[in-house]
């Protein structure tokens, strides 16, 4: 049994990867601004203050803190709010473990397929790839991923999950794209969209903690490339919603969305082979996923 320290643990990714780790009996801490439970504690990045007891008998942190990459338009001034998110309060946890003299056994950070950048292509990015496009959204991960990597001056093991669009019934990428009437593809739909079902990536959060093999950098995507044409086209029939024939405009999206528009309009395959040497898929294909989360059987 580990006690798990959680970033981000109120998000998403977060309420899921807390009942999983529960119901396998680990312990967990979450850091939140405005604690209400027994298991949550206070953080104030601003002020560099975290609750000490928050770190008691911590024998992993697993860091999910950080603003939706989609959620606002990338002004100059939201651009820096996305990657302090995650790299101050990264920062902060590696002051305070050194502070209190944490004997972390291992550090588990979230980062993002953005890292590869928003291009597409033929190309098949591997996690050997070190040499990412000059776009934002591979900063904003390069730098994420650099403010983990830290870790290891204290010789704590640091795993990295890249993460692709994360599938829900609870909330993300699917109840954005559920919302309007008609489903469209976006762009040409010819950008792939790598993606992976929630129960999937917490499995992978959860082995980073009780494997101490599975350190490093991992691409936390199913084994399965889809477009955003055939990935639009399939969630309709799974949800008996109509396609419109003629995808998005690339135009209106870029009105409508400034650079931001480039992640949606762009993407390339990114490789699931190193991940699926060390995890079975629960689901390896998006069929089997969407019909999971819309049959309302996901846990």
């Amino acid at each position: 049994m580990a006690t798990v320290l959680i970033t981000g643990g109120k998000g998403l990714i977060g309420k899921a990867l807390t009942k999983k780790l529960t119901n396998k009996e680990h312990v967990v801490n979450i850091l939140t601004r405005n604690p209400k439970k027994n298991n949550e504690f206070l953080w104030n990045v601003k002020e560099n203050f975290v609750d000490k007891d928050a770190f008691y008998n911590v024998s992993h942190v697993i860091h999910l803190a950080g603003a939706g990459i989609a959620d606002k338009r990338w002004t100059n001034e939201r651009k820096k709010e996305l990657i302090n998110s995650r790299v101050k309060t990264a920062n902060l946890i590696f002051n305070k473990v050194q502070e209190f003299e944490i004997p972390l056994k291992g550090f588990i950070s979230a980062s993002g397929i953005g890292y590869y950048g928003a291009i597409t292509s033929d190309k098949i990015f591997t996690e050997d790839d070190n040499n990412p496009e000059n776009d934002f959204i591979s900063k904003n991960c390069v730098e994420w991923e650099n403010a983990a990597h830290q870790f290891e001056l204290l010789n704590i093991p640091v795993s990295i999950l890249r993460t692709g669009v994360v599938l829900s019934k609870n909330g993300g990428a699917l109840k954005k794209m559920n919302t309007p009437a008609f489903l469209a593809a976006l762009g040409s739909g010819k950008q792939y969209m790598p993606w992976i079902h929630i129960d999937d990536l917490c499995e992978l959060y959860v082995k980073a903690v009780e494997d101490k093999s599975f350190t490093g950098i991992f691409n936390a995507v199913a084994p399965e490339h889809q477009t955003n044409e055939s990935f639009t086209k399939l969630l309709g029939k799974v949800i008996h919603k109509p396609v419109l024939p003629m995808s998005t405009p690339s135009f209106i999206l870029k009105i409508a969305l400034g650079e931001m528009a480039y992640i949606l309009l762009k993407g390339s395959k990114v490789s699931y082979k190193k991940t699926a040497n060390m995890h079975n898929f629960f689901f390896p294909d998006l069929k089997t996923a969407l019909t999971n989360i819309y049959s309302g059987k996901q846990t």
